[in-house]
């Protein structure tokens, strides 16, 4: 017998099959799961059981069995497939919330027909299979995905139930999205590489979503018509997640209208792979001279992390720490610098990675190997504010102002005090940054002024870009690439580096995370009129993790 079992519609004396058993349904499915995982006995006997017996039986409570698991998701199975919307939206444990996006499927997004194939159950997780046809104005098209389900006990009386999300009736639903077929309300874009190749998500997977942000902020504006599609639509929480409209089939295809983008397609190729062999990871490249967005990629797909991701940058952050130094006075590259194993500020105490120190040493030395209390040692004599200044005025960041082109965050450097202040000066606390963020760092530290970064030119909408207010004096520039360079050539990030020809400079971070084992790498580097960024979540230090693979692709574009 197979492992994967059809719940299609059957005549009610046929058995039904699920997980390798048979429960003969005689007038639906509750009969036939009481037949099958029932004690035996009959319904009359049953009926005899006095209300005080069933007030005084215990509520069942533990993890669920097998049996449980699989008659749980086959009664609910079995009703969305023959429509029967109440009884699937009972068999979950949010009916208020599960019915009318049920009834939405067959009325809004005109899908019939539906055939619904449960594979092997693992723990209190169902996948299935769905085939169905999707119908507008006597156009029908065939439908087919995957999706799974979880089976959970209510607390109320013990009985199993599919777990409710959205994303079990479609993988690609979001809390408050719904699904429809009609004439879509923006037609859809052909994205164009910088020398004009079409861009696809088949040939490179990471564009998936930026797909969508093009065709949402340009399908109006690139002359194309629109077509009849089934789409998710976005609720409001996803639209403020900056998620938008997705096709998920085309029952006829519009005309698209073109999209020219900045990416280099031989990076961009070259990013896809560097990513793949990598878990969690996400990198970007920028040209600085002009804040192009050269490539980018993450080894996830259905979030762009390189543009959007909020992670703690870890030590890389140490870049825009050391500008602000150096401005105020408070460390020269060659002058007698603090780094000691331990320093305590605002009730906490800190200390370098595996406690080691560095006695007499200067602030270049304290930067190449990434010294924790070297900057920390230096909070007693900052503001709250300070840092936050640096990042918005120098480097560009937190403004909420850039426009790239799609949906980006262009990072988070609040106003903290005591010990989060001090923690914000080596990145963390609650500072957020992603690749592009810190490619952006990278950059203007190559240039010396802050170039947002753009995927789409402005030319192409008239959009206006973000602007810092101010840039680096001569002196402090001077001492930040030195810092940089050596950091590459001596320090941290030596070993990624090797071989990295030009003029270059890199900085590495570790950025720490309750509940990992390991903490996020990090890695920001630049190379000629190159600068990139990238992360491995969970990968360790960042210079034997996202160092390499930022390195690649910065020898790749040389």
């Amino acid at each position: 017998m197979s492992n994967r079992n059809s719940v299609a519609e059957r005549r009610k004396t046929n058995p039904a099959v699920l997980g390798g058993m048979i429960a003969v349904v005689i007038g639906g499915a509750g009969l036939g799961v009481w037949a099958l995982y029932g004690t035996g006995a009959s319904a009359d006997s049953r009926s005899q059981t006095s209300t005080s017996e069933q007030r005084a039986k215990k509520v069942k409570t533990g993890p669920l069995s097998a049996e449980e698991v699989t008659a749980a998701a086959q009664t609910f199975l079995s009703a969305w497939q023959r429509g029967e919307v109440s009884a699937a939206a009972a068999a979950t444990d949010d009916t208020a919330a599960a019915a009318p996006l049920l009834t939405g499927y067959a009325k809004d997004a005109g899908i019939k027909d539906v055939t619904l194939t449960a594979g092997t159950r693992a723990g209190d997780k169902v996948p299935f299979s769905v085939k169905a046809t999707v119908s507008y104005k006597g156009t029908d098209k065939p439908l087919a995905y995957d999706s799974s389900l979880t089976v959970v006990r209510r607390e109320a009386d013990g009985k199993p139930l599919v777990g409710w999300d959205a994303a079990v009736l479609h993988p690609a639903l979001k809390e408050g999205d719904t699904l429809v077929t009609g004439a879509a309300g923006t037609p859809p874009v052909k994205a164009l590489d910088r020398d004009g190749g079409e861009l696809t998500a088949e040939r490179y997977p990471s564009l998936g979503t930026v797909l969508d942000g093009l065709r949402a902020r340009y399908g109006e504006k690139a002359g194309g018509k629109a077509g009849i599609e089934l789409q998710v639509v976005r609720g409001k929480a996803s639209k403020k997640a900056d998620l938008a409209d997705k096709t998920l089939l085309a029952l006829s295809e519009g005309t698209p209208g073109e999209v020219r983008t900045t990416l280099n397609p031989a990076l961009q190729a070259a990013a896809e792979k560097q990513v793949a062999s990598k878990s969690r990871a996400s990198v970007v490249v920028l040209r600085p001279s002009t804040g192009e967005i050269l490539a980018f990629a993450n080894s996830s797909r259905g979030f762009n992390a390189a543009f959007q991701g909020s992670l703690a940058p870890g030590s890389t952050m140490k870049v825009v720490t050391a500008s602000m130094l150096l401005e105020k006075g408070l460390a020269g590259i060659n002058k007698q610098h603090p780094c000691p194993k331990y320093f305590s500020y605002g009730g906490w105490k800190f200390q370098n990675l595996n406690k080691f120190e560095i006695k007499g040493g200067t602030f270049k030395a304290s930067f190449a190997r990434s010294c924790n209390t070297a900057f920390i040692s230096q909070a007693p004599k900052l503001d709250d504010n300070s840092l936050t200044q640096q990042a918005e005025q120098v480097f560009g960041l937190r403004m909420g102002t850039w426009a790239v082109g799609v949906p980006t965050f262009d990072g988070s450097v609040p106003v903290q005090s005591n010990a989060q202040m001090a923690a914000s000066l080596i990145g963390q606390g609650g500072v957020r940054m992603n690749p592009l963020t810190m490619a952006s760092v990278s950059a203007t530290i190559k240039t010396g002024t802050f170039k947002q970064p753009y995927l789409v030119s402005p030319e192409v909408d008239g959009r206006t870009l973000a602007t810092a207010a101010r840039s680096m004096s001569a002196g402090t520039l001077s001492q930040l690439r030195e810092l940089m360079a050596y950091t590459a050539a001596a320090g941290t990030a030596a070993e990624a580096m090797a071989g990295v020809s030009g003029d270059v400079g890199a900085k590495t971070g570790s950025a720490e995370v309750d509940g990992q084992k390991k903490p996020n790498g990090w890695f920001t580097a630049y190379r000629d009129d190159l600068a990139a960024a990238g992360v491995v979540q969970e990968g360790g230090h960042g210079g034997s993790t996202a160092g390499p693979i930022v390195a690649a692709l910065l020898k790749a574009g040389g």
